[in-house]
């Protein structure tokens, strides 16, 4: 596989293992009878801030996962994965730390690395959005 798929394929798997890491702790806390099987929400709101963080990240790889994972499917269909392969990894490491952070902290620190990282798969995003347009 090219960089690419590799990238696509780990941010895939990425959102993945969040999801069920997720589902590993609600099946705790039903286990445990700490929350009923109906009692949880989209968002985890009524769970600890570590939940409702892990499901804010896992749905900002679902929000991310049609426009970048789009693009790199785009350049491969096309056979154009030479405008995508020198910042596949880039991407895919901005998207690991941007939910690692997520994950971690709510600081105003914490957040600013967030959007950083968020900023860097945006201008990724739009640089092979024109690269793949140009080509």
């Amino acid at each position: 596989m090219n960089p690419t798929l590799i990238a696509l394929t780990g941010f895939v798997s990425w959102s993945l293992a969040l999801l069920v890491l997720m589902e590993v702790i609600r099946a705790k806390l039903v286990a445990t009878k700490a929350v009923p099987a109906n009692g949880f929400t989209p968002d985890n709101s009524n769970l600890s801030p570590f939940m409702q963080r892990l499901a804010r990240a896992h749905a900002n790889c679902i929000e991310g996962l049609p426009i970048f994972g789009g693009l790199m499917v785009i350049a491969v269909l096309a056979g154009k994965s030479a405008v995508t392969d020198p910042l596949a990894y880039v991407f895919l490491g901005a998207r690991f730390l941007q939910s690692l952070v997520h994950l971690s902290s709510l600081s105003e620190a914490a957040v600013t690395v967030r959007f950083a990282s968020f900023a860097v798969q945006m201008a990724i995003g739009v640089y092979w959005a024109v690269r793949l347009l140009l080509a």
